[in-house]
């Protein structure tokens, strides 16, 4: 039982990663696409 809680918490931190990586991209491109809508620089 201990290996298989140990495993799961070691698998749960790549999801973790994933997610967060998607939803910062997801708002980058947002953003960028909104500034190249607008005429207006990224930076």
């Amino acid at each position: 039982m201990n290996d298989i809680l140990m495993t799961a918490y070691i698998l749960v931190w790549p999801i973790l990663v994933a997610i967060m990586m998607f939803v910062m991209g997801r708002a980058v491109v947002r953003d960028f696409l909104r500034a190249r809508r607008n005429g207006e620089d990224m930076v």
